[in-house]
């Protein structure tokens, strides 16, 4: 994939579904020396307050998404989006913005801090954007194993992990965007093994795309 970000930085999407183990191969990738650029933490960061998302939120959804110290409840605005499918596109086009905006600059800032940067980006598919980075990484694993750890890790119902799954792109339509995959099956080694030989693609890949 040519792309043109704002960065000069060869650039990496990691992206996977729900509990699929994006952030064990994200540390995995950091333990290479690369840097990481981390879309759910920007995601808290632009809604602190103070920041001009949270005010904009407030106004959009009302002050009683706000807890008594000014900060943003989460649960009462999960409870405002998921039962309206219209809110969830109010607030997307709230944050995406911010969220974007503050990931160009985190790059931008480690364009220098190694070979190649990895962009950890849950909701790649959802949203559609690809143009701006080089390769796309989908950490990849069976919905029965992710239905198993999202039981496990947040104690939901079957029922409350499978709704959570829908509500996220499908997996053929993650694979389809892939230009590399992570099978995770558990095996801490095999994903040892696999980003080790993509952390050397990517290197030559950034290598062959500097200027000569």
């Amino acid at each position: 994939m040519t792309a043109q970000p704002a960065s000069s930085a060869f650039r990496v999407a990691l992206t996977g579904g729900i509990a699929s183990g994006k952030t064990t191969v994200a540390n995995l990738f950091a333990a290479h020396g690369g840097p990481l650029v981390e879309t759910d933490l920007i995601a808290r960061e632009v809604v602190e307050p103070g920041q001009p998302a949270l005010a904009a939120v407030a106004a959009a959804f009302g002050t009683d998404v706000l807890d008594p110290e000014g900060r943003l409840d989460r649960r009462r605005l999960r409870e405002i989006i998921f039962s309206d499918a219209s809110a969830r596109g109010r607030l997307e086009a709230i944050l995406h913005p911010a969220i974007r905006a503050e990931m160009e600059r985190q790059s931008a800032a480690a364009a220098n801090s190694g070979p190649y940067q990895v962009l950890v980006i849950p909701l790649l598919a959802e949203g559609g954007r690809r143009s701006h980075v080089d390769r796309v990484l989908v950490v990849d694993t069976p919905e029965s194993v992710q239905v198993a750890r999202l039981m496990a890790r947040d104690a939901v119902t079957r029922e409350q992990a499978e709704a959570s799954l829908r509500a996220q792109a499908t997996r053929a339509a993650r694979l389809d965007m892939a230009d590399d995959v992570v099978t995770n099956t558990g095996r801490i080694e095999d994903l040892r093994d696999q980003v080790a030989a993509l952390h050397s693609q990517y290197v030559n890949f950034a290598r062959a795309q500097q200027p000569h």
